[in-house]
């Protein structure tokens, strides 16, 4: 995994979509340290936190469509999709980050990549998401996965690693990414099983897929 250090401090922290795709390009796995300033990153963070006080956060599941089940055993966090059409103030400077890289993705690597969702996750203390895979059956349109930490003053003690199997499911070896706020972790969707760790602390991301066509 190829990790690009944030910019300096004189630099205007703005996302760098061009070394991000060619990280990326090097092995299927990136990270990028202060890809999203702490500002910003402490103001999505907020307006999840707001969301979630007014309700509209969801357990998630598993499976799509006809097979989407809540499963707690397997995965415990709780969602909320961003809707492209009335996104939040911070949540459109996001996205259009995400399609500022989308195009450098294609520029770069040819991957055809047409469209991006994503929702924001909330994992209380001790919850998990077990070894999995973004890419199956029902979302074959995934190429691309990507994690936008919000969580600041994030310890080692707190837990909470992103753990990607380079290999076989639930097998050395494995690489483990904190999960720090403005830390941006990409990867490709049906290559590298999986997890989230638990964690001591609550944690936030913004989890996304850059897609195909259906």
């Amino acid at each position: 995994m190829q990790t690009i250090p944030p910019p300096a401090p004189s630099d205007e922290p703005a996302p760098r979509e061009r070394e991000v795709a060619a990280a990326f390009a090097a092995d299927g796995l990136a990270r990028v340290d202060g890809f999203w300033s702490a500002a910003e990153t402490r103001g999505l963070a907020e307006e999840a936190r707001r969301d979630q006080r007014r309700g509209t956060f969801r357990h998630a599941g598993v499976g799509r469509g006809a097979s989407f089940r809540i499963r707690p055993e397997v995965r415990d966090d709780r969602v909320r999709w961003i809707d492209p059409a009335r996104p939040g103030r911070r949540e459109a400077r996001y996205l259009a980050a995400m399609e500022a890289l989308r195009r450098a993705l294609n520029r770069e690597l040819y991957l055809g990549l047409f469209g991006f969702e994503a929702h924001f996750a909330c994992y209380p203390p001790g919850a998990r998401y077990r070894t999995h895979l973004d890419r199956f059956a029902a979302a074959s349109h995934r190429v691309v996965s990507s994690v936008l930490y919000l969580n600041e003053g994030w310890r080692p003690a707190d837990g909470g690693a992103l753990r990607l199997y380079l290999g076989e499911p639930d097998r050395e070896p494995w690489r483990d990414v904190a999960p720090e706020g403005g830390r941006l972790v990409l990867f490709e969707s049906g290559r590298f099983p999986h997890e989230v760790l638990p964690a001591e602390r609550e944690r936030w991301s913004l989890v996304g897929w850059f897609t195909t066509r259906a």
